[in-house]
């Protein structure tokens, strides 16, 4: 697919976050718009997939180890195809395959159940390690958060993954700046974040605009090109992108959208098609 066909993809996958944390009227739509064109790129062009046979052997896995942003990664998975797009209408409720965090016995597509921060990773690593043990050629990817990257276990598994050279994994950072209780400044900043993984012995691509899906393809491409050492994209990113009155308010970390709301950021997302 061209730039221009991706980022149109990405603009519906924003608008399926705003379908379903409007329809449960809860969720994390913040984070899920930050890394929509990311998550886009990952299932529309970089990762060897089948909606098909989502459980097919020589698939590459992702990881969505900030599971808080399931919207957004549901919202993917529909536009790919591995469900209807209609099931983001259920998000969250009683009996729906797509609950608050991802759920891998449950939803067509999803690798890993997900959602204690820091814990994704440590699999993802674990799914790197097991495909170099038996030969398999699939890749590994796996997302996390800026605010996440605090919780400890991230940089044990980033320890294994750099000593074992695991050059089948990429991790990407979503750096929008922001985590539930304020900036990452005002939390606890994991500051340099690129400096910190590149000491654990990782191939760093410092990422300028990751809502910016030609720079996101060129990293990608360079990931893929990188020996003997596993990969961190650091991806500076808007949280909320796409809707203005979302965009870089850390409010809209966990806050759905009310009646009002909803329109305008649709009609906004309307205005990108």
């Amino acid at each position: 697919m061209t730039d221009a066909e991706l980022a149109q993809v990405a603009n519906e996958v924003r608008k399926g976050v705003l379908v379903g944390t409007h329809a449960a009227k809860s969720g994390h739509p913040g984070g899920s718009l930050s890394a929509a064109d990311i998550l886009t790129y990952l299932y529309f062009e970089e990762m060897n997939v089948d909606p098909a046979d989502p459980h097919k052997a020589d698939r590459d896995r992702f990881v969505l180890s900030k599971g808080h942003a399931a919207p957004g990664l549901y919202s993917t998975l529909a536009q790919r195809g591995y469900f209807p797009v209609e099931d983001l209408e259920t998000l969250r409720h009683i009996g729906s395959h797509l609950q608050g965090h991802p759920n891998m016995n449950d939803t067509p597509g999803v690798d890993m159940s997900t959602g204690s921060l820091g814990q994704g990773v440590s699999a993802a690593v674990g799914m790197a390690l097991a495909a170099k043990h038996w030969g398999d050629t699939y890749r590994v990817y796996c997302l996390l958060g800026d605010g996440e990257i605090e919780e400890g276990q991230v940089w044990e598994a980033a320890m294994f993954a750099g000593n074992h050279q695991l050059d089948n994994l990429v991790l990407i950072v979503d750096h929008n700046g922001l985590q539930i209780d304020g900036t990452i400044e005002e939390v606890n900043s994991a500051m340099p974040i690129a400096d910190k993984f590149r000491a654990f012995k990782f191939h760093v691509i410092e990422l300028a605009d990751g809502n910016d899906i030609a720079q996101i393809r060129a990293a990608f491409d360079e990931a893929r090109g990188v020996k003997d050492a596993p990969v961190c994209i650091v991806a500076e990113t808007v949280k909320g992108k796409g809707v203005s009155f979302m965009e870089n308010q850390v409010g809209w970390h966990g806050k759905a959208p009310n009646d009002e709301q909803y329109e305008q950021a649709m009609a906004e997302l309307s205005k990108e098609a």
